[in-house]
């Protein structure tokens, strides 16, 4: 967890050439980590192909869809797929440890309801899902680029917002989580922009389980700001 980078002086929206959703930090692979990622990757992992995904066929049933972007090492994920097991988890994520480790707690835990990308999320939403054909999308904590001349490299941007409404269902709901008050900030403008959605009240409950570094930061006095929003229906 970080603190915030405390400058709420300037909320300029900044459209990006190519927008991609992460910079590659690998880090080493545990024994357990490589070894789930070698053996389940092949069942649970998705290849990056360029070909609308058919869920029903993918998950063996019609289910509501959920995906996450940027899944870190997949706790979160796990707990929500373990917590509803009638709901069909897509995960998307490049940090290899990161995959390792959900692979090896879908394997302990025997969940079957998550199936994982290992590719840029831009790429996967572009051409692998269908328009208005996800239940709800999950941001949580993405790397806030706290540094202004940063700032362009930012997820939440306006064109990917665009992108994203392409991707939801009709009242489908956008739930961003982050610890750094500007961007935050950032992100309330952007929505607000964009005109797509609604945001829900701040006390809307959720079911975003809390991860260890989010109970560290909070222990330390961070803040989490919590942003849920309703994809307008007709938007």
């Amino acid at each position: 967890m970080s603190p915030s980078d405390g400058d709420n002086s300037e909320h300029a929206v900044i459209f990006p050439r190519k927008i991609r959703s992460f910079v590659r930090r690998e880090g080493r692979m545990s024994k357990r980590q490589a070894v789930a990622y070698d053996s389940l990757f092949s069942h649970y992992g998705l290849s990056y192909n360029a070909q609308l995904l058919d869920f029903d066929a993918l998950f063996g049933r019609a289910a509501p869809i959920i995906l996450e972007i940027g899944f870190g090492m997949g706790d979160t994920l796990a707990a929500m797929a373990i917590k509803k097991p009638d709901t069909n988890y897509l995960g998307i994520e490049v940090h290899r440890p990161g995959i390792g480790n959900l692979l090896a707690t879908i394997d302990e835990k025997r969940i079957n309801n998550i199936r994982i990308f290992c590719h840029d999320a831009v790429e996967v939403l572009e051409h692998m899902i269908g328009d208005q054909s996800l239940d709800g999308i999950q941001i949580f904590f993405p790397d806030p680029w706290p540094k202004k001349r940063h700032h362009k490299r930012r997820l939440i941007q306006p064109s990917f917002i665009t992108l994203l409404v392409q991707k939801l269902k009709s009242d489908g709901i956008l739930h961003i989580a982050t610890d750094w008050e500007n961007y935050a900030q950032w992100i309330e403008d952007t929505m607000a922009i964009s005109g797509y959605f609604s945001r829900l009240p701040d006390n809307t409950p959720h079911q975003r389980p809390t991860t260890k570094f989010e109970k560290r930061g909070r222990q330390l006095g961070h803040g989490v700001w919590e942003m849920i929003y309703v994809r307008k229906a007709g938007g």
